[in-house]
Parts: structure tokens; sequence; C-alpha cells
């Protein structure tokens, strides 16, 4: 797996519902190394953190891999790195192999996966459809979320090695797909919730489906 493409995004101001609302959603790609601390990416606009950012959600990885699939569903957008708010662009990601937990090292950068994006009416202003909103969560590519464990520069060409693959895990394809296809799967929900890696946010959000099931 390989960085294609580092983005950064200013903040831009949308409209949503007769309200305006500043997003950072529009990332592009930048020369420079970005730099992944903590809880985000350093000089990054991170605007909402009820659902953006912090220690579970620090930096946001998408597969080049997935982008032809998007791209012929929407012909017509300008296309760019960064269109699905991702911070890194990566060659060769398939989240179907990677597990919550995984731990890799990109750059001078350690990361662990934390949990799959879930999509909010962002990226259908992004888009300039809702429908991808719920195409989305029908996909199977759901991008990687990680938690930095140390910090680094990530460049453009930084390979991403595994160093610790996670025991008693589940893929971020099978976590995601209890938001749409397995949502009344009570097995695997229980199974993902247990998870100790995984997003807190994401747990608790699989707990209320799971009171549901």
């Amino acid at each position: 797996m390989k960085v294609i493409s580092t983005n950064i995004a200013e903040p831009r101001e949308i409209e949503w519902r007769g309200k305006k609302v500043k997003t950072g959603i529009y990332k592009t790609p930048v020369d420079q190394p970005i730099i992944l601390e903590k809880e985000d990416v350093r000089n990054d606009h991170v605007l909402d953190r009820r659902y953006h950012g912090g220690i579970d959600k620090a930096c946001y990885l998408y597969s080049k891999d997935s982008y032809s699939f998007w791209q012929r569903k929407y012909p017509k957008l300008d296309w760019q790195w960064g269109m699905f708010g991702e911070n890194l662009t990566v060659e060769g990601l398939d989240e179907s192999s990677i597990n919550i937990g995984d731990v890799y090292e990109i750059g001078e950068a350690v990361v662990q996966v934390s949990q799959p994006r879930q999509p909010c009416y962002k990226l259908g202003v992004r888009f300039g459809n809702q429908s991808v909103v719920r195409e989305f969560l029908e996909s199977s590519y759901p991008g990687v979320y990680v938690r930095v464990l140390k910090d680094g520069a990530v460049r453009k060409g930084d390979v991403m090695n595994l160093m610790q693959k996670a025991a008693n895990s589940l893929s971020l394809v099978d976590v995601f797909s209890l938001f749409s296809r397995n949502i009344d799967n009570k097995e695997l929900l229980e199974q993902a919730i247990s998870i100790p890696e995984l997003g807190e946010a994401c747990r608790k959000d699989l707990k209320k489906l799971l009171s549901f099931s």
C-alpha cells in the first residue's frame, strides 16, 4: 500500500436545510508532507469535533482503488484526490483485508485502525447528491479511520507497512456492513462491540443497533 496523495482542507461554508454550516470535507492535494498528531492532522481544519477528529478519528484514509467505482456513478464531478474528505489517498488499500486494531507504519507515523467511516450529509453536499450517503453505506468501500500511536510526517510515496495484525478482530468491511446489510446480525454486532480497539463512537452506535435487534 502506498500513499499517492496527501490532502488538507480549508474551511468552507455550505448551506444545509436553510442554515449556513462550515465544513472541512473539501480536502485538496498538497505538495508538502502532512503531520499526523494524536487528535488530528496538523493544519487541517476539523470543524465539527462531535463527529470528526479526536483520538479515534485522528486521520482518515481512502483507497485510490475505490475511486473508479464512484467515478462511474458520478462521471460529471470534478474528480481529484481528497474527494471523500480523506487526508491520505492510498493505493492498494483493501478494507476487506484490514482489521480493527491493525497497526501500520506510514512514513514517520505509527497508526492503529479504529473504525470505518460512517457518512453524513456533508458527503452528499460534496457530491451534489444526497443519494451518495446511502450508496456509500451499501458499498464495501468505507475507508479507514486511524488513531495515531506515534506522531510523524507522511509524504506522497510513503509505504503503509503492517507492524501488527489484530487477533480475534473483524475487518473494516465486516464492521461497516452492520450499518446496512448485516444490521440484524446480532451475533456479528456483539462480536464487533467486543473488539477493544474499536472506536468508541462506532461502538456506541453499534450498541444502539443491538438494542433494537
